[in-house]
């Protein structure tokens, strides 16, 4: 005969408050669009660059993106995050990571990066990892955690290239929806 204060105990632990519905939610608990702005060092452009190539296939020049799609290109970036998709816009904060291209017959690259927001609205961090096919007009990657005002939130964040000059710059629009607030 099982003893009743188990039976109490299974049943708290599986009504308890951690897991109310049993279900995860599904719309959004917060919702933030920002922009960020990329300009790769091309060798002429020191004083406007925030990225710039630090690992290239043998051989390749780290001021020209390699042939083939970019393909054993490493990027790192400090770009400026705007509320807006002009440049020249009041920075709110920074976006701070890498990116690398790593596939050899289309463009795709695989992102890690966080944003370091620090205005008036936003204090604190929110970082992302996941594929980026950029071909891809609108694609989704990991919001995987934060600080500050996003202390442990995690969620999706949806990315569309907003505008792209040749290899030297690119806007992207980042939508980010928090499921984990």
């Amino acid at each position: 005969m099982k003893s009743p204060t188990l039976f109490i105990f299974l049943f708290f632990l599986v009504s308890s408050s951690a897991h109310p519905t049993g279900k995860k939610q599904r719309s959004p608990c917060k919702n933030l669009v920002l922009f960020f702005h990329d300009v790769i060092y091309n060798g002429k452009n020191a004083a406007n660059a925030t990225a710039a190539i630090v690992g290239a296939p043998e051989g390749a020049n780290r001021t020209i993106l390699a042939d083939h799609f970019h393909f054993g290109n490493v990027a790192v970036f400090d770009d400026p995050i705007t509320l807006d998709n002009n440049f020249h816009s009041t920075p709110v904060g920074r976006a701070q990571g890498m990116y690398i291209y790593d596939t050899k017959n289309t463009f795709t690259a695989w992102l890690a990066f966080t944003f370091v927001l620090n205005s008036t609205q936003h204090q604190g961090t929110i970082s992302f990892i996941g594929a980026d096919p950029i071909l891809v007009k609108s694609r989704d990657i990991s919001v995987v955690g934060g600080t500050g005002d996003f202390l442990m939130h995690r969620g999706i964040a949806s990315v569309m290239t907003d505008s792209y000059e040749g290899d030297v710059y690119f806007r992207l629009r980042v939508d980010i929806k928090f499921y984990e607030c």
